[in-house]
């Protein structure tokens, strides 16, 4: 019977009900959706690290011998080593494309993973094994032949192999920031295949136990001096680029589902007190008649419990199997892995639980304390709220005020708690669109902020490896131009080193330094900058000096920072030709970058990039971020309709009884929607200027997880505040507007006698 009577009450009441249901089941969608899609990345490439066995770490040394092997083996965390030669090379097409070879002993760590043909064989001096995504760009298979031209030596092999390497799991050239891989591509090959007797090796994959930082304390204190460079895992470019886009996911995902879930549990009590309230004569009959308050406390306690339950579970399965496919063309694209698929974690289980528990608790809380009354003082209609004169009213301006604004503060003085809830629904509302408009700003600011107020330039030219400054500065001057380099480095102070990267200008006005508010600064050309999230993650300030040195160099310097700029891309340090030189380093250019629009082709020009294909570059680079922005706009959006709609049928249904009462005194139905659409407006008011700080917060939180190479200043434009407005306003309005029906058709004698 109670059954029969809980069916009944939900059909009653749906509209509320099915908001329970759809937050309920958009917060776990949400959570568990991108978290299905992140964590099935953080999984899949994980088991191809572990299948592959990437190396922990790699030693850069222009002499490895097998001295230096021995010394590095006998170290007690090493457990193992591996030589490679990895020298740049351009295959024979039309394109000149960028091919990294990787001259092998062994094939025991960063495994080539085969996908099509044979196995390395080590003992194979004519095979090749080749990146899978560079064959396919040039339509090559199995048996075809390909040459490679390196240091003036051409070699040709047999294509024995396709398939991907956990070193180019994200893999950009020089000239772009993604990857065209009919441009760029690997290879690896048996030593055997060197042509020269004695292979040069130059880096060496180790496998260690322990932490990575007192790995390289020890090489520095048994091998300092002999090798130029340790990169860690973690400082490896494309395992931190591929880390860092994962956090970011990882991030949204937490953040916002966290809202929906709230706003569920609050939409449930707000609910199940209304719901109490009119019912309690029937919970009184209940009681007489024999039902024991455990019964009646289950029966409306399961109220909640079924409809969270149920949207718990269809937003567990129905998220990770669609949310994460809107993300894999665009991620495929861009990063490289055997494998795309969404992974369950048991914290998805974990928050859906989490939230049915506090459905039960929030339904508890709400029929606790009528569960306690007597029968016979149950069955009698509450007393009514007795609203005592306020501060406000006992001042000579509250005569002033019309009837509108007198009725509607004394209702919320009333109705405390219904006001709090409905204002906490609206900040909830109002943050979500504010953070998720302000990500979206964001990414076009971080976009004009770097190709547009830092860099200048209508053409880069990219300079060929090893082409002397003579003839860079005689193509800067065929193309107007200024000469920079630009390098990977890698910076320490105290006990913190990081990777980063080094520009130095030679008196250009094409790049333009700034601060966080991205206002063009002055670096003296006697002076070092290092970039702000660079100096927050080393520790450092003016004044203080780091040690740095050129990735593939031994040789470390140090420099004592002079100035902090703000680079939302780029995090390491700017100087100039002649502070390079003075610290004993060679200045080599290693672009052009010019207004004019360049197309004509140099010899020692591998590559140019206008200002053009380079945005397009970063918009294809960002479309999974922005495509997330997107869906998070959506739900923001979806979730202020539902919650402020709802709302508001709480508050005409809790003031039902007021609104018979002025109908019967005279008041046209006008007249009463002016009076309901002026507590919203104000409701709505209060909601959303106190929602600005929350959704700047939100913002603030999204940015910090974007990784150590992306600095984004959070920031709320008056374009947001107004947009979020507009949707905020704007549904509070079509709700009154919606409640119009309801007051013209409202029964005054019903709902006079309702408490009768």
């Amino acid at each position: 019977m109670l059954f029969k009577k809980m069916l009944r009450d939900m059909r009653a009441h749906k509209t509320q009900f099915l908001s329970i249901f759809l937050m309920a089941f958009l917060g776990v969608f949400v959570f568990a959706g991108v978290g299905g899609e992140s964590v099935g990345l953080e999984e899949s490439v994980n088991n191809y690290y572990e299948t592959t066995n990437l190396a922990d770490g790699w030693i850069y040394s222009a002499n490895l011998d097998d001295s230096f092997v021995d010394t590095v083996n006998n170290l007690e965390p090493t457990t193992n080593s591996e030589r490679q030669l990895v020298i740049d090379s351009v295959a024979d097409f039309d394109n000149d494309p960028e091919i990294t070879l990787h001259f092998i002993e062994n094939n025991n760590i960063s495994k080539f993973h085969v996908i099509e043909g044979q196995d390395i064989n080590i003992g194979d001096g004519n095979g090749v094994w080749l990146d899978k995504n560079f064959a396919d760009a040039q339509n090559l298979s199995i048996g075809d032949n390909i040459s490679f031209t390196f240091n003036g030596i051409t070699i040709k092999k047999e294509i024995k192999g396709l398939g991907y390497s956990p070193e180019y799991v994200y893999h950009a050239s020089d000239s772009s920031i993604i990857p065209d891989f009919s441009k760029i591509g690997f290879a690896y090959l048996s030593h055997e295949a060197f042509p020269l007797s004695n292979v040069p090796y130059n880096v060496l994959l180790v496998n260690f136990n322990g932490n990575a930082s007192n790995y390289a304390n020890l090489l520095d204190n048994e091998l300092s001096g002999v090798y130029n460079s340790f990169v860690e895992q973690s400082e490896n470019p494309s395992v931190s680029q591929f880390s860092e886009e994962i956090d970011q996911h990882k991030m949204m995902g937490d953040i916002f589902p966290v809202v929906f879930i709230l706003i569920a549990l609050l939409i449930l009590l707000t609910t199940m007190s209304r719901i109490i309230n009119h019912q309690r004569t029937q919970i009184g009959i209940l009681k007489a008649v024999g039902f024991k308050n455990y019964s009646i406390m289950l029966h409306y306690i399961s109220y909640g419990f079924w409809l969270v339950l149920i949207g718990a579970i269809l937003g567990l399965i129905i998220g990770p199997l669609t949310l994460p496919n809107l993300f894999y063309p665009s991620m495929s694209s861009t990063y490289t892995l055997p494998e795309w698929k969404p992974a369950y974690s048991i914290n998805f289980v974990l928050v859906a639980i989490l939230m049915i528990l506090m459905s039960l608790a929030v339904s508890y809380f709400a029929v606790r304390g009528i569960s306690k009354e007597k029968p016979a003082d149950t069955i009698r209609p509450k007393a009514p709220k007795i609203s005592s004169a306020g501060l406000l009213e006992k001042f000579g301006i509250w005569n002033k005020f019309n009837f509108n604004i007198r009725w509607n503060y004394r209702d919320m003085k009333r109705n405390k708690f219904r006001a709090l809830m409905t204002i906490v629904g609206i900040i909830g509302c109002s943050a979500l669109l504010v953070s998720a408009f302000g990500m979206y700003e964001g990414m076009q600011d971080l976009k004009q902020w770097e190709y547009g107020d830092i860099n200048h330039y209508e053409s880069k030219l990219i300079v060929d490896d090893g082409v002397g400054i003579s003839q860079v500065e005689n193509i800067a001057n065929q193309v107007n131009g200024d000469m920079i380099m630009e390098s990977a480095i890698e910076i320490e102070h105290s006990d913190v080193k990081k990777s980063g990267s080094l520009l130095v200008l030679n008196g250009t006005n094409l790049i333009t330094p700034t601060d966080d508010n991205r206002n063009a600064i002055d670096i003296p050309g006697n002076q070092t900058s290092i970039s702000i999230k660079m100096a927050e993650m080393l520790g450092i300030g003016i004044g203080d000096t780091v040690r740095w040195h050129i990735a593939g160099s031994d040789v470390w310097v140090n420099s004592t920072i002079d100035n902090i700029h703000a680079d939302p891309t780029s995090q390491g340090l700017i100087l100039f030709r002649a502070t390079l030189e003075d610290l004993g380093l060679n200045y080599t250019p290693t672009s052009i970058i010019t207004t004019e629009h360049v197309d004509k082709n140099y010899s020692d020009i591998k590559a140019i990039n206008t200002m053009d294909s380079i945005t397009s570059s970063w918009d294809e680079l960002t479309e999974t971020l922005m495509l997330l922005v997107y869906i998070l706009v959506f739900f923001a959006s979806l979730l202020a309709i539902v919650v402020i709609y709802n709302l508001g049928l709480l508050s005409f249904t809790e003031i039902e009884r007021e609104i018979a009462t002025l109908k019967v005194l005279g008041f046209k139905t006008k007249e009463l929607r002016k009076l309901l659409l002026t507590q919203n407006l104000w409701f709505t008011s209060i909601g959303f200027i106190l929602g600005i700080p929350v959704g700047y917060y939100i913002l603030s939180v999204m940015w910090q997880s974007s990784g150590d190479s992306f600095y984004m200043v959070p920031k709320i434009s008056i374009t947001n505040i107004l947009l979020t407005a507009i949707i905020t306003f704007s549904l509070s309005i079509i709700v009154n507007l919606m409640f119009s029906g309801k007051i013209k058709k409202l029964n005054m004698v019903e709902s006079l006698k309702d408490n009768e």
